[in-house]
């Protein structure tokens, strides 16, 4: 019906890669990468960045760490948290598959230019990690009374 498939699945993701140049186009690029290949397939921790006038909240989602072994920084606009993830292994276990990632991780995160690298806070609570970083006064919105 389709021809060759590896065609029809190409001409897709092509049709998504010309959409997301048009929203560039119309909006402006975003200063960080956020389409929809950003990162590789089972980049861990996953991320979720948002952002309010005020802050902008980055949650990892990384269920069974230490929190004392997480390694974070801020350096200008570049978030960094870095770990180790240890998983107990049975001896004489062979395992099949093995989908829970073990081992070091790095993730970095761009952050807008306009956050405060001195006025960070974070908390691990059920598995997440929730990094707040407060906006510069000046990139705060503020009413402006008219006389």
């Amino acid at each position: 019906m389709f021809g060759n498939r590896a065609n029809f699945e190409a001409g897709l993701f092509d049709d998504f890669r010309r959409l997301e140049q048009e929203m560039d186009q119309l909006f402006g690029a975003t200063p960080w990468p956020s389409g929809i290949r950003a990162v590789e397939r089972g980049a861990y921790p996953p991320v979720n960045v948002g952002s309010t006038p005020d802050q902008v909240d980055v949650y990892l989602f990384a269920a069974g760490l230490d929190p004392k072994s997480l390694d974070i920084s801020i350096q200008q606009n570049l978030l960094t948290v870095a770990g180790e993830r240890q998983l107990s292994t049975e001896e004489g276990v062979n395992y099949y598959r093995k989908e829970r990632f073990d081992g070091a991780f790095c993730r970095v995160v761009t952050l807008p230019e306009e956050v405060d690298p001195d006025q960070v806070s974070a908390r691990y609570r059920d598995g997440v990690l929730h990094v707040t970083i407060q906006r510069r006064e000046s990139a705060k919105p503020r009413q402006i009374e008219v006389k």
